[in-house]
């Protein structure tokens, strides 16, 4: 499938304004990511043109890093840290009490748009685990209750 004319103009636009940069991948797929809420894969094509590259090293790139969503992502994101100071004090049975909750596993939306669930391998947080980050808002010390008292005002805006 091809991108849309608007859409091919604005990466390769996003292009441009990293040209320069030195392994420049990487910064327009975070520009791309930070302008569309992910990558879409009608655009792997107008990125390998414009970069020199083969549509292979933009796909390994985009698939290797977690970051990179190729579907458009919820209304809210929550991150749930799975890094080992986490998983000492409770993450895994915050990330049972959400794929249960919203139905879904990580990288998964809910069927109404409403929340995307992800896991990360930290998230800086480690004094104050488990820690889960929602539409960028960081939250310390989560107990499974107050990730369901954090998520049901998401879970609302429907």
């Amino acid at each position: 499938m091809a991108a849309s004319p608007d859409l091919e103009q604005r990466v390769r636009s996003i292009v441009a304004e990293h040209r320069g940069t030195r392994g420049a991948l990487l910064p327009v797929l975070h520009a791309v990511k930070e302008e569309f809420g992910y990558v879409d894969p009608a655009v792997i094509p107008v990125l390998a043109t414009e970069l020199n590259l083969s549509r292979a090293d933009v796909y390994g790139v985009i698939t290797f890093y977690e970051d990179f969503r190729q579907t458009p992502p919820g209304r809210t994101t929550v991150r749930i840290c799975r890094a080992e100071a986490c998983q000492a004090v409770g993450a895994g049975t915050l990330a049972d009490r959400a794929r249960s909750r919203l139905g879904v596993s990580f990288g998964g939306t809910t069927p109404d748009g409403a929340v995307t669930l992800d896991q990360v391998f930290c998230l800086g947080n480690c004094a104050t685990g488990p820690a889960v980050e929602i539409d960028g808002r960081l939250h310390g010390r989560v107990t499974p209750e107050r990730l369901d008292a954090l998520l049901a005002p998401r879970e609302a805006d429907v």
